[in-house]
């Protein structure tokens, strides 16, 4: 049996044994992308960290339910409440729809979640479509008394709730005076606000916004559309239930994201803290720098996986990317650079490698298992169990890696001399091999990658294919029919193989071709 997974949890600042809320179930919700644009290195990280946590916790036993969110509308500028909407914002500079916009950047963020490795969500609710649910979750809040109605706008009373004794700060572990204090300056144009902590759970829309849906808000009939940090709150509650297991985001989402989240789940008619677990992931960085398009070292993942970007001086594939941002531990920084790159390309490759060696680590025929295999067994097990210990201690990817390569270290020195396996059971072998398998491709994700290019490779054959008849005809005219059989017979092994891939080998007058088998 498996030690106990422990996470952190930012709420709590501590590392705690996990224990779901209504076992064997679990739900996990991950803050998803705003989709007006192509997503950037950093946010993939949050997927491909919550993609190993899923994964793990269903090879543990349990039922995972995982909601990742995809906002597509109610995202303003600057991450405040004043703006216009970025997707909007996007379609106008465009002459788009803005559901145009947000479904090309969706596919594409979803496209490459899928070549990382990442495994679809359980449900991807998309903001637009969960009006509703926003609108009554938004009516709970007013009829508690921590909501507030303006000129059509509806806004989150952070006073009023924090005389209530709920606690604003207590996940970013911020201090209500101390952000009043600096936030005096911050009521500049939103005069509609009580208070500069107070945040927007509906706006009224004015006539430049294009994504509108018809308001109960107001004293007249009109137009609005939700707050940001509302739309998390009303998909995790209609999904997960008021108070579920796990809740992740980026470390920049903690406040007033998360913050806010915590805000109006506590203010609904059934309060929670919305999870028992929230989990952040630290932030990347290029060469040492905050990733920044101003500065110019702002990586998007098409860039990375096709190298086209100037701060990195090649292309690196989807699963050297996975590697290499599971081999720091999630609440660690990441620094993107060439050499850890390429280092990372370089491990990648020597788990695949050893992949590929499982199946070789047989007992050679007539070799006797010794006697005694106690010692031997003992020292693979605590291999194959160490690989464990990383992941339990709070998803530490980069320590399991570790532990993993140590394993590896050992099955390569069986696979250099195969009368060595006579020294450990076939039951501690079998449960090493299963171990590195399983926790290298089902746990961490990672899959092999065609490195080589098929119609060089075609291209190479069809060579070997040309010089083999030229050779034949060679040998018949020199009167050698053993050598002309031997070419012959390599020509028709080529035909036969290429044939069994479903090519066939065509001889012209312009020289060797190849087309599809239409059989």
């Amino acid at each position: 049996m498996q030690p106990t997974l422990s996470l952190y949890n930012t709420l709590t600042r501590r590392k705690s044994p996990f224990q779901p809320l209504h076992a064997p179930f679990v739900g996990v919700y991950l803050c998803g992308p705003t989709v007006y644009s192509e997503a950037h290195v950093g946010n993939a990280r949050g997927p491909v960290v919550f993609d190993v946590l899923t994964r793990y916790l269903r090879y543990l036993g349990y039922t995972v339910r995982y909601v990742r969110n995809i906002t597509d509308v109610g995202h303003l500028e600057g991450d405040a409440d004043e703006g216009e909407d970025k997707i909007s914002k996007r379609a106008r500079a465009q002459q788009l729809e803005p559901m145009q916009v947000a479904e090309q950047y969706t596919n594409l963020y979803q496209g490459h979640m899928e070549a990382l490795g990442c495994l679809p969500p359980d449900i991807t609710p998309r903001a637009s479509g969960h009006i509703i649910e926003q609108i009554e979750m938004i009516q709970q809040i007013i009829n508690n008394g921590f909501g507030y109605e303006v000129n059509g706008s509806v806004y989150f009373d952070v006073p009023a709730y924090n005389a209530a004794g709920r606690g604003y700060g207590k996940l970013s572990n911020r201090v209500v005076e101390e952000l009043l204090a600096g936030s005096r300056d911050n009521l500049a144009g939103q005069d509609e606000k009580r208070s500069p902590l107070d945040f927007a759970l509906w706006k009224r829309a004015d006539e430049r916004h294009l994504m509108r849906w018809p308001s109960p808000f107001g004293e007249a009939p009109g137009e609005g559309f939700p707050g940001w940090h509302l739309e998390c709150s009303a998909m995790s509650r209609k999904y997960l239930g008021a108070e579920f297991d796990i809740h992740g985001g980026g470390l920049d989402l903690m406040f007033p994201h998360h913050e806010c989240e915590i805000a109006q789940s506590q203010a609904c008619n059934h309060p929670t803290n919305e999870a028992q677990v929230w989990m952040h992931n630290n932030m990347i960085t290029v060469n040492g720098a905050k990733m920044s398009k101003a500065v110019g070292n702002f990586i998007t993942m098409s860039q990375l996986f096709e190298g086209t970007n100037t701060t990195l001086s090649q292309a690196y594939s989807p699963m050297t990317v996975r590697f290499f941002l599971l081999q720091a531990h999630y609440r660690s920084t990441v620094d993107i650079t060439d050499e850890g790159l390429q280092a990372a390309r370089k491990g990648y490759r020597k788990l695949m490698n050893g992949l590929r060696l499982l199946e070789k680590l047989v007992l050679p025929e007539g070799a006797e298992p010794a006697a005694d295999t106690t010692a031997a067994d003992a020292e693979l097990r605590k291999l194959a169990q160490d690989c464990f210990a990383g992941l339990n201690d709070d998803l530490n990817t980069a320590r399991t890696i570790a532990s993993l390569f140590n394993l590896l270290r050992k099955l390569n020195g069986y696979a250099a001399n195969l009368a060595t396996l006579a020294q450990v059971s076939n039951e501690a072998l079998t449960e090493a091999v299963t171990t590195f398998r399983t926790l290298v491709q089902d746990v961490l994700g990672l899959r092999d990658e065609p490195r080589a290019n098929v119609e060089d490779l075609l291209g190479l054959t069809l060579n070997f294919y040309a010089n083999a008849k030229q050779s034949a005809a060679k040998a018949r005219e020199e009167g050698n029919p053993d050598e002309a059989t031997k070419h012959y017979g390599e020509i028709d092994r080529i035909r036969t193989a290429l044939k069994d891939q479903g090519i066939v080998v065509k001889d012209t007058k312009a020289g060797v071709d190849w087309a599809y088998s239409e059989e």
